[in-house]
């Protein structure tokens, strides 16, 4: 029996057999009832025999799991690449030169890189535990436009496993209408590490959502956001921002560098007001 069972298992690694749901669970079914007998005709279950049936139902378990398709996992490859490339950015610390610095103590930092432009990256720290900050920027993400008057609204257009999203951001003009209206389509995930959090996304495509009328389609990426808690006190978290976007159109790149480090200044006063809000209704 184990032989013809081991045989079903091996068709199952042909490609148009894989995706045959029924089968690959019925071999896992398989294989684990034959394990299970083979330790009961020995005086007693070999260590390989108990590995392999913990294996097995673990395999049981995952055959449960939706399977993700190509696209889906394009989708997940570029949201782990604009993490990895952000964090090599934020990684290498020569030729970062200060653009803001702020009474207390907010700053934003920026360099030029060969292949990406000139990226921001803003440093500040929340007096609030890492949990509320987390919260408000991955798990309320679509209620983002309430608070910060440059996001018109953000929608999630598809969630793909637990850590990645496709995006649609509709980003408001800014006062005199220096930089109109632009929209960006992104992929995102968000990935926790003990006490570190990452969220990272770049530009992406989606059939689904197209140019919008009246909307400059923007692009960003890498871009990233880690927090963690403030060593000493995990009351508060450090938040650092890098920023890179291409907002296209005919803007010079003076107003580009003024409106892109204003923004991520006004950023951090609007997030903390929210969550001094949030917290004050809450108690």
């Amino acid at each position: 029996m184990l032989p013809a069972t081991f045989k079903l298992c091996a068709a199952i690694s042909y490609r148009h057999l894989r995706n045959m749901t029924g089968l690959r669970r019925q071999a896992a079914v398989a294989i684990s009832q034959e394990l299970s007998r083979l330790a009961c005709r020995s005086a007693g279950p070999g260590a390989w025999i108990n590995q392999v049936r913990r294996r097995s139902s673990l395999l049981s378990s995952r055959l449960e799991e939706k399977p993700f398709s190509e696209v889906e996992m394009s989708y997940i490859k570029q949201g782990e690449e604009a993490l990895q490339k952000s964090l090599s950015i934020l990684g290498d610390q020569e030729g970062w030169k200060t653009e803001t610095v702020v009474d207390n103590g907010d700053k934003v930092l920026s360099k030029v890189l060969p292949d990406v432009g000139k990226v921001f990256r803003l440093e500040v720290v929340v007096e609030q535990p890492l949990d509320a900050v987390y919260s408000e920027l991955v798990d309320n993400m679509e209620q983002m436009g309430d608070w910060n008057p440059s996001v018109k609204e953000v929608k999630i257009l598809q969630k793909i496993g637990k850590d990645t999203v496709i995006t649609h951001e509709k980003a408001a003009a800014t006062p005199g209408n220096i930089v109109g209206p632009r929209d960006f389509v992104s992929v995102r995930c968000a990935k926790r590490r003990g006490s570190t959090c990452v969220l990272a996304g770049m530009a992406t495509t989606y059939g689904a959502m197209p140019e919008q009328q009246g909307f400059v389609r923007a692009e960003n990426g890498p871009t990233c956001m880690i927090l963690r808690p403030v060593a000493g006190d995990p009351s508060q978290t450090k938040l650092i921002w890098l920023l890179s976007i291409d907002l296209k159109g005919w803007l010079p790149k003076t107003i580009i560098n003024q409106v892109l480090s204003q923004t991520q200044v006004d950023f951090a006063n609007h997030l903390r007001e929210r969550l001094a809000r949030t917290v004050a209704v809450s108690c």
